[in-house]
């Protein structure tokens, strides 16, 4: 291997076992040397949880040839946070790469998503950092048709970098990819109702169900894109300051 190779971390938050991440680390290791931390257990929807008050387990794994692994015990973000700590001691990796996640991570889902928590987390230690979805709950997803474009994505981000504080939501259709649109993310959430149940000693217990409403006919959204079988790019960052609403807020009467 050259000297050269950029070292590159894996993460995920379907766990270490994942065949989204097994699709992710050999398209990795085709470009450089590749370190990989995951969660020893699914952790979808965890967001930017971190532990505390509690120990962490890590321990080292070996699920394929020629590849340093680790496992957790925490959250997506506990693995970047112990990557860096403990693998990388503080020097840093040249990018961070977070998936491939099982399901879409478009819209609103950037905020409850594991996968994109881990890929913020990178961005804040000022690592170039990438997020890829999938849309495909199914342990049998296909990862193969995302792999082209993975890899191109992410040599991208090696030769150029990315803007200050800003990371890429990268999201692909279950369809024939068409190729790559830079998108906004699209105004959309989920309405959300609790689906009520009998447990057998007649307590009641939730299940959490919803409806997807997109609220945004624009053809630059993420949304759009993936519904016409186009890969979604679109930069995120972690400065959630609304900058345009200081001028309102400096309107406003105080007393002192």
């Amino acid at each position: 291997m050259k000297k050269n190779k950029p070292t590159i971390l894996v993460v995920n938050d379907d766990g270490i076992t994942a065949p989204g991440i097994k699709a992710l680390i050999y398209a990795m290791n085709d470009i450089g040397r590749v370190v990989v931390v995951a969660p020893d257990s699914p952790q979808s929807g965890m967001g930017h949880a971190i532990t505390i008050g509690k120990p962490l387990r890590f321990d080292k794994e070996d699920l394929y040839e020629g590849i340093e692994m680790y496992k957790c015990s925490g959250t997506p973000v506990d693995c970047v946070k112990l990557a860096v700590n403990l693998v990388f001691k503080g020097k840093k990796p040249d990018l961070c790469v977070s998936g491939i996640n099982h399901g879409l991570n478009n819209s609103i889902n950037v905020l409850y998503s594991g996968t994109m928590s881990a890929a913020v987390e990178g961005a804040i230690e000022s690592i170039p950092s990438i997020g890829f979805s999938l849309d495909d709950y199914t342990q049998q997803a296909d990862f193969e048709p995302c792999v082209k474009y993975v890899k191109q994505i992410a040599l991208q981000v090696l030769e150029h970098g990315l803007p200050t504080a800003t990371l890429l939501n990268v999201n692909f259709p279950a369809t024939p990819l068409k190729g790559i649109k830079i998108c906004r993310q699209a105004n959309a959430k989920w309405a959300e109702e609790f689906d009520e149940r009998m447990d057998p000693h007649k307590r009641p217990y939730y299940w959490l169900t919803g409806v997807f409403q997109l609220n945004d006919q624009g053809e630059d959204t993420d949304v759009w894109a993936l519904e016409n079988g186009y890969v979604s790019v679109v930069p995120v960052q972690f400065d959630m300051t609304a900058h345009h609403a200081i001028p309102v807020l400096n309107s406003w009467k105080f007393n002192d």
